[in-house]
């Protein structure tokens, strides 16, 4: 079923502001350099589909049990109930993002639709989700950086029973972890818990870097020594549009084995999954994109790097714990190359992510100017893997989601989540975002390889 096929009614009650269910501290907290990013100064929206609780358990309404757990989670995530705000720059004399915790609280609506979750999962519950202008309401200037609130959320029921779950959030705030780190909160706190199991920990302190910034080694976060003619800024996050479009893809299990099969037999047994799937795609896509002769094909890789001992980054942060690490490939080489080749481009750009490139990753962004958005190369294909955020477990007592996940692909970046497949097992599902004709040939390419497409 399209998109466009499906219409349905909603019911709104009145928006209102949810704050903490008791008093927090009312001061000023400061994000880190890593925060503090132009590229991450934006919103991103979530959606998580649930079905409806077998007949005789009796949960309560889901819109008043997480506006209620809501509340309590503001106690101990406060900031995010508060306001940025805008002051003079502590570094280069440039204007800082800080968190007022006023208390204010955080948009809630609930929601009524005229829709059943079978015709959702008809319509594709998949990026780009469909129908998300009838399940996250759209208020007027909520949208913006500074003195709005920091997270939109509507709890909309169904027909069925079931309802979805749907957030927006301030990216400068959390990264995926972090914002699933909360919402985890909010589901703890709805299935009666006392507190959340995961202390939530600010810390932004560990990313400040020195003044003047000291980067080790000069580099930009996706800089790649190319033309002006082949560079641009960011485009705007949202979905994608004009001739640009997103199709998802599925891998099970059985389809990766089949991609892993075309490596030497050591490296096959070795490979992990995003490295056999990141190099597949990223040679995929190269090759549908016919870029010219002499064109590079630049690889980066969003990292997580809480697990980086030598950073001390307590359990429980919440904040942006991300870099970009790069794999440059000339694009003719990497067509003409093997699954072997990009393989260890991939894994070579994971590794790069250590303490020290994250130190100086951070200073050399402050160095550059933190108000101006990053030139990011026409042809970058960017990746990141979601599949350990936790998206799909995320229980509010009425079971883990259908279906879970960012709602479009943002920067027209792939990412990696978790899906079940037809025999109830879970795959991996990529949203992949191309010019109509590259597409074309880039499905092609997907059918070739058995790979199983939504």
């Amino acid at each position: 079923m399209a998109d466009q096929a499906l219409v349905f009614a909603v019911r709104r009650r009145e928006l209102e502001l949810v704050g903490p269910a008791a008093p927090t501290p009312r001061e000023i907290k400061r994000l880190s350099d890593l925060d503090d990013r132009h590229v991450l100064r934006m919103n991103v929206s979530l959606a998580f589909f649930y079905r409806g609780r077998e007949e005789g358990v009796a949960l309560g309404d889901p819109a008043g049990v997480i506006q209620r757990a809501l509340g309590e989670a503001l106690v101990h995530y406060y900031p995010l109930a508060g306001r940025l705000r805008e002051v003079e720059g502590r570094k280069l004399d440039r204007p800082w993002l800080v968190v007022d915790c006023t208390g204010e609280g955080v948009l809630f609506v609930e929601a009524e639709a005229d829709v059943r979750l079978a015709e959702l999962h008809a319509a594709g519950l998949r990026p780009p989700i469909p129908c998300m202008q009838q399940l996250l309401l759209e208020v007027e200037g909520s949208s913006g950086m500074v003195d709005t609130p920091l997270m939109l959320i509507q709890v909309t029921r169904l027909l069925c029973g079931g309802f979805v779950f749907a957030l927006r959030h301030n990216h400068t705030l959390c990264d995926a972890t972090g914002i699933v780190q909360f919402i985890n909160a909010v589901a703890e706190l709805a299935g009666g818990l006392p507190a959340p199991t995961v202390a939530p920990a600010w810390a932004r302190e560990l990313l400040e870097m020195p003044s003047p910034p000291m980067p080790s080694f000069p580099r930009s976060e996706f800089d790649v020594q190319q033309s002006p003619q082949v560079t641009q800024t960011f485009p705007a996050p949202g979905p994608v549009d004009g001739d640009m479009v997103v199709r998802s893809f599925i891998f099970s299990h059985s389809e990766v084995a089949v991609i892993k099969k075309r490596l030497p037999p050591l490296l096959r047994d070795t490979a992990t999954t995003f490295e056999a799937l990141a190099a597949f795609l990223w040679r995929a896509r190269t090759a549908a994109l016919e870029f010219p002769p002499d064109e590079s094909a630049p690889l980066a890789i969003i990292a997580n790097f809480r697990a980086a001992a030598d950073l001390g980054l307590p359990s429980g942060y919440y904040g942006n714990a991300i870099v970009a690490s790069r794999a440059i490939a000339d694009a003719a080489e990497l067509r003409r190359g093997s699954l072997e080749d990009a393989v260890a481009l991939v894994r070579q750009a994971k590794v790069m992510v250590t303490a020290e490139y994250v130190r100086s990753t951070v200073n050399e962004l402050v160095l550059g100017g933190r108000g101006q958005p990053p030139l990011l190369p026409a042809n970058m294909y960017l990746l990141s893997d979601l599949r350990r955020v936790g998206f799909h477990r995320v229980d509010f007592g009425w079971g883990k989601p259908v279906f879970a996940g960012p709602v479009y692909p943002v920067f027209r970046q792939s990412f990696f989540t978790v899906i079940m497949d037809r025999n109830g097992e879970e795959a991996v599902i990529v949203p992949v975002a191309l010019p109509r004709q590259a597409m074309e040939r880039f499905a092609v390419e997907m059918e070739r390889l058995v790979v199983s497409k939504l």
